[in-house]
C-alpha cells in the first residue's frame, strides 16, 4: 500500500497539463474539492466457501476535474474491482468499506457510493459517471440497434421524446467520429467494426455528460492503428468534453500516451503513485521497475542482434516447411452477394527450424494465412504447399496424416480448450486422437513432462481451465500444441490479452522451446515489438497484400511501405516524452493530402 496519506494522494501526484495549473502540492490539496472522485482507505473483500478473500486493502487516491489518471498492474492487482467500486458494480458477494465520494461534474452535489443505496446510485450512474467497458461486443446488445442502446440512457435519466432521443444520439455519434451517423444510428453492432464499435460504447458514456468516465482496457483486443484512434478520441473527451477518465490498463505505452498520472497497483495495495513523465523517467518502486522492464520494445529484439543477419541467410538456405505462390483465399458470398477475398495472391516460405513474423491489422488476412496453413481454411487459387502436400483442392484424407506435424496455439486459450476437461485431458488430447496412447492416464507421463517444458507444475494437469489465470492457460495451450513434436506450428495472437509481465515470460518461454525443438513457426500478431523479439524474418500484410518483407532490423529499421510506416508510429512506446513526438509523426503520416 502507498505510505502516504489520503490528502498526499489526492495532491501530491498531478502529472502532464495539469500540474502546470495546479500550482505547488499545498495548493493542490488545497483544492481538493474540485475531485471529481475521492477514494479514502478504500478495502474490498469477497465471500468465498473458503472465506473471506481481501482484494483491495484500504488504498486511497483521488482524480481531479478534465485528468486522466491510469491505474496500472497486472491481472489480480486489483485494478478492476476499484474501477468497479467508483460505480458501485461490484457484486453481492462483495462487501466494501472506507468512502468513495463522487462529485458531480459542477460540483453542486457528491455522493458516496460506497453507502448509496439502489436509487442513488441509479441516478448517479450515466449522469455523474459512466463506464466503458473492456469488450464492446459483449456490452452491446445484438438485437437493438446502436442509436436506441444510446438513447437508452437519456430515457432513463430524463424526459426526452423519440425524435430528441434519436438528434442527441445522431450528434453523439458525429462527435465521437462514427461516418454517416444520420444512416448508421439505424445500424445493429454487427455492422461496425470493432473500434467503431468501441466508439459507440464511449458515445453511449457521454451521451448524458458526465463528469467522470471509468475505460477498463479500452483498447486491449484492438489494432494498434485502431488503438491510437481510440486514444486520440479519449484525449478529445477530456479537451473537448471536460471528462476526467479513469483509465484501467495494462499497456505502458497507452499509459504514456495518454495518462496525466498514474497508480500502480499490486496484490490490492497501491505501491507507487505519481505524475507520468516523473513515474517512466524515475519509477521508485522495485515493482514499478519489473513492469517497465517487461515492455516490449521495437528494436530490441533480435532486430538489435547484428548476429542474426547471418542465421537468417544460413535458415534461408534450409528445407522449406510451407511454400505459398500466388496463394488466394477467397470467402464465398451469401444471398447473392459476390464473394470476398481475404488473401491476393501472397508469395512466402517459412523454412525448417525459422520464425516468420506475420503482422498487420484486422481484415488484412493474417489469420487466415495461418488457418489455410493449419488445414482450417480451403485454398481458392495459387499454390500452399505445407510439408509436402499441396493444399489447393486437397483431400482430407491426403492432409490426416500431417496435421500430427502442425500445432496451434490460439489467441484465447480459454475458449480453446473443454472446460469440462482438466488441463492434463486438454493436453492429451492430441496424444489419444493420433494414437499415441489409449487414454489421458495412459499419456500422463508425457503430459506431466510437456507441463514441466512449459514450467508449469505437474500437479496443475489436475486443475480446470478456469482454475488457471491467463499466463498459465496459455503455457498449457503450448504444451498441447508441442505435445505432438510438430515441424511446425503456427501461433495466432498468442499473447494479446496478456498482462506485459505476463506477456514477457509467455515470450522467453516460447523462444526456449522453439530453441530446444527446432520447430519452424508462423508467429501471427499486430504489434511489431512483439514479433521483434521472436521473428527472425518479418513479413507485413496489407489488406491480402504482402506490402513489405525481411529482416527485422529491415522492416522496423528502415521500412519502405507507408504502411509499415503507420503501424511503427501508431504502436505507443512507453515514454511520453517519445510518444508525443510519435504521436504527431502519427498524425502526419495519416494527414489527407
Amino acid at each position: 500500500m502507498s505510505d502516504r496519506s489520503p490528502e498526499q494522494l489526492g495532491g501530491a501526484a498531478v502529472g502532464g497539463g495539469r500540474a502546470a495549473s495546479a500550482g505547488p502540492a499545498a495548493a493542490r490539496v488545497a483544492d481538493r474539492a474540485t475531485d471529481i472522485v475521492t477514494v479514502t482507505d478504500l478495502g474490498v473483500s469477497f465471500s468465498t466457501d473458503a472465506g473471506a478473500v481481501k482484494a483491495i486493502n484500504d488504498i486511497s487516491f483521488s482524480v481531479g476535474a478534465r485528468e486522466i489518471v491510469a491505474i496500472v498492474g497486472e491481472s489480480g492487482s486489483g485494478k478492476t474491482v476499484t474501477a468497479k467500486t467508483i460505480l458501485g458494480l461490484l457484486p453481492e458477494t462483495a462487501t466494501a468499506s472506507g468512502a468513495v465520494i463522487l462529485r458531480s461534474r459542477d460540483g453542486a452535489s457528491e455522493q458516496d457510493v460506497i453507502s448509496a443505496d439502489a436509487e442513488q446510485l441509479r441516478h448517479i450512474r450515466g449522469s455523474d459517471a459512466a463506464m466503458v467497458f473492456q469488450e464492446p461486443s459483449t456490452a452491446l446488445n445484438p438485437v437493438y440497434k446502436v442509436g436506441w442502446q444510446i438513447a437508452e440512457g437519456l430515457r432513463a435519466h430524463g424526459k426526452y421524446s423519440k425524435s430528441e432521443a434519436r438528434a442527441k444520439a445522431i450528434d453523439i455519434m458525429r462527435r465521437v467520429g462514427i461516418p454517416d451517423p444520420e444512416q448508421r444510428v439505424d445500424y445493429y453492432p454487427h455492422q461496425f467494426s470493432g473500434g467503431q464499435k468501441q466508439r459507440i460504447v464511449i458515445a453511449m458514456a457521454l451521451v448524458l455528460d458526465p463528469g467522470l468516465i471509468v475505460a477498463d482496457e479500452p483498447t486491449t483486443a484492438l489494432d494498434v492503428t485502431v488503438q491510437a484512434e481510440i486514444l486520440d478520441l479519449l484525449r478529445r473527451c477530456r479537451d473537448e468534453f471536460g471528462t476526467a477518465i479513469v483509465l484501467i490498463t495494462h499497456n505502458m505505452g497507452v499509459v504514456a500516451d495518454l495518462a496525466d498520472r498514474v497508480v500502480v497497483m499490486y496484490q490490492g495495495d497501491i505501491v507507487e503513485e505519481a505524475p507520468v513523465q516523473e513515474l517512466f523517467s524515475a519509477p521508485k518502486a522495485d515493482y514499478t521497475k519489473r513492469l517497465l522492464e517487461a515492455v516490449p520494445h521495437v528494436g530490441r529484439g533480435k532486430s538489435a542482434v547484428v548476429a542474426e543477419a547471418s542465421r537468417v541467410a544460413e535458415l534461408v538456405q534450409a528445407a522449406p516447411v510451407v511454400v505459398a505462390s500466388g496463394l488466394e483465399i477467397e470467402y464465398a458470398g451469401r444471398f447473392g452477394r459476390p464473394g470476398f477475398r481475404a488473401v491476393n495472391g501472397v508469395d512466402f516460405t517459412i523454412h525448417s527450424g525459422e520464425v516468420l513474423g506475420l503482422v498487420g491489422e484486422s481484415g488484412s488476412g493474417k489469420t487466415t494465412i495461418g488457418r489455410a496453413i493449419a488445414g482450417l481454411t480451403k485454398v481458392t487459387g495459387g499454390s500452399l504447399s505445407v510439408l509436402g502436400v499441396e493444399m489447393n483442392r486437397v483431400k482430407e484424407r491426403q492432409f490426416a496424416p500431417k496435421r500430427r506435424e502442425i500445432g496451434f496455439v490460439f489467441q484465447d486459450p480459454a475458449t480453446s480448450f473443454n472446460p469440462l476437461f482438466t488441463i492434463a485431458e486438454c493436453v492429451a488430447e492430441p496424444l489419444v486422437v493420433h494414437g499415441r496412447f489409449g487414454d489421458t492416464r495412459a499419456a500422463r507421463r508425457r503430459v506431466d513432462e510437456l507441463l514441466e517444458a512449459v514450467q508449469l507444475p505437474k500437479a496443475y494437469g489436475d486443475r480446470y481451465p478456469h482454475e488457471l489465470s491467463g499466463g498459465q492457460r496459455q503455457r498449457a495451450s503450448l504444451a498441447r500444441a508441442l505435445a505432438l513434436e510438430p515441424a511446425l506450428l503456427i501461433a495466432d495472437e498468442p499473447t494479446s490479452a496478456l498482462d506485459v509481465s505476463v506477456q514477457a515470460r509467455v515470450l522467453e518461454l516460447f523462444a526456449e522451446l522453439q530453441r530446444e525443438f527446432g520447430f519452424a513457426s508462423l508467429f501471427i500478431s499486430h504489434d511489431l515489438a512483439v514479433v521483434d523479439i521472436l521473428a527472425d524474418r518479418i513479413m507485413v500484410l496489407y489488406r491480402g497484400d504482402i506490402v513489405e518483407e525481411g529482416s527485422g532490423a529491415e522492416v522496423l529499421g528502415a521500412p519502405v511501405d507507408p504502411y509499415t510506416r503507420r503501424l511503427l508510429a501508431s504502436l505507443p512506446v512507453p515514454d511520453p516524452v517519445a510518444q508525443a513526438t510519435r504521436r504527431e509523426d502519427l498524425r502526419r503520416l495519416t494527414r489527407t493530402p
